[in-house]
């Protein structure tokens, strides 16, 4: 089946199969924290920088978290869009809420333009697997090499810069960060499912495998992730008691935000442009094609998750909220922690929704001491994850484009230029094997019988 026509059952599925665990409940609460190490920090940095409000951004998000889990029947993520905040934080000077915004608007513009009239949908049909598999292998790499600086170096959230070497010792140190790994590791393994296989064997080899299966099952039930966040809460009361002291109690205030024609100006130019290429491809390429290898019967349509992520920023963006997407990285950490229906997204929701309407923005001053080391080591799993989705590349020329692709990427810190040498390579190599009219005496190439890696 095309599966550029391929949709998420948002109308065919009755509402209340929606509301059933496709996992145990544990699982779902795990893999509703899965994609904190990314969110977190960079809301916290906007926070700090442009001054944005975090109680309106954790209850717009958590309206967001709550419909798309509900409407998309996967743990689809909600988070940041990087690249602006990125030049938000790295440029000076710094942007204010009302380009945040603008910037933000745009980008929503475009993605809805692009869904709504089935140019991304089209995009996404003929795109090469191997250049959307490079973009995938970039972003999570990018992710885990974030992940090690948040474990062994200390973390300027304002500045984006790693500092000294991480102490060993201490409620932030890297015994901290490890030991957190360590249990991670111990409980959901490589991220397979433990399953049992009945073959040949002696009743002796049975039992073992037996006690092995459940054994296996019963570290996978712990909701690890979740426990993991818990502590993390713990140790920024230890770190420092009297950030509860200042906590003050209500939502904060929404208004509508001032949209200036220079604000408009500046959030385009500065911030919109470098993000409408990362958001068309990690946003809505990469996390369709990420939803389709994890969940087969639930692949998400590449037109509602583009309207999606511009519903959301037109609806949010005016009031001040932070510019959110949909990311690959996010999909891939509630997975890789259990989230297995949009039923891990909506109980986050539930928690941020209460988050921001009990403590408002005085929130981000018990988050500004919660551990980085952990969040590194969440961050880690989401982007090793994201990963490993490459792995199904199977000939060498395929391994070569997503290859080209990452590097390029990873190097130029661009998805959009390592997207463009992707293609170019891919359509090089396709060149190079096809049979001219003029040499009908050369032989074919073997490689022209193998499939040509175009998502079908």
């Amino acid at each position: 089946m095309d599966k550029s026509t391929t949709t998420t059952p948002l109308l065919s599925t009755p509402w209340h199969r929606r509301f059933r665990l496709k996992t145990t409940l544990s699982s779902e609460l795990s893999g509703a924290v899965g994609d904190l190490g990314t969110y977190i920090p960079i809301v916290l940095t906007l926070t700090l920088v442009s001054h944005l409000d975090l109680g309106t951004t954790l209850v717009f998000t958590a309206l967001y978290n709550v419909a798309t889990g509900l409407l998309f029947d996967i743990p689809m993520p909600v988070q940041p869009m990087k690249s602006i905040a990125a030049v938000a934080v790295s440029e000076s000077p710094h942007l204010s809420v009302p380009q945040l915004a603008a910037a933000g608007l745009s980008t929503a513009a475009v993605l809805l333009i692009l869904g709504s009239t089935g140019l991304m949908s089209l995009l996404y049909r003929f795109l090469p697997l191997p250049v959307v598999r490079g973009v995938q292998l970039s972003q999570g790499l990018s992710f885990a090499f974030s992940a090690i600086k948040y474990i062994r170096y200390d973390q300027d959230l304002a500045t984006s810069k790693s500092g000294a070497p991480r102490s060993w010792l201490g409620l932030d140190g890297v015994l901290v960060a490890l030991f957190a790994l360590l249990f991670l590791v111990l409980t959901t393994g490589a991220g397979d499912n433990p399953t049992y296989t009945v073959n040949e064997e002696t009743e002796n080899e049975s039992f073992r495998r037996r006690r092995v299966s459940e054994r296996l099952w019963l570290l996978s039930s712990i909701p690890s992730a979740l426990i993991v966040f818990l502590i993390g809460m713990l140790l920024c009361f230890l770190r420092n008691p009297s950030a509860f002291k200042g906590l003050e109690f209500g939502p904060s205030k929404i208004s509508l935000v001032r949209i200036t024609w220079k604000d408009w100006k500046i959030g385009f130019f500065r911030a919109a442009i470098p993000q409408i290429p990362l958001s068309i491809l990690n946003s809505v390429i990469a996390v369709c094609k990420l939803s389709g290898d994890l969940f087969p019967d639930r692949e998400a349509s590449v037109m509602k998750v583009s309207v999606s992520v511009g519903i959301m920023n037109f609806v949010g963006c005016w009031f001040g909220a932070m510019p959110v997407c949909h990311g690959a990285g996010g999909l891939a950490g509630q997975y890789r922690f259990g989230g297995r229906s949009g039923l891990s997204v909506v109980f986050l929701g539930i928690g941020k929704l209460i988050l921001g309407l009990v403590f408002g923005n005085s929130f981000g001053r018990i988050l500004g001491h919660f551990p980085i080391g952990i969040l590194g080591v969440l961050l880690l799993f989401a982007g090793i994850e994201l990963a490993m989705a490459c792995r199904d590349m199977n000939t060498k020329e395929e391994s070569f484009v997503m290859l080209v692709c990452a590097a390029v990427s990873l190097t130029g810190s661009s998805a959009a230029l390592g997207f463009g040498c992707g293609i170019l390579l891919f359509l090089v190599l396709k060149l190079r094997q096809m049979e001219c009219s003029g040499n009908s005496g050369f032989p074919k190439s073997s490689d022209d019988d193998e499939t040509t890696g175009i998502i079908p």
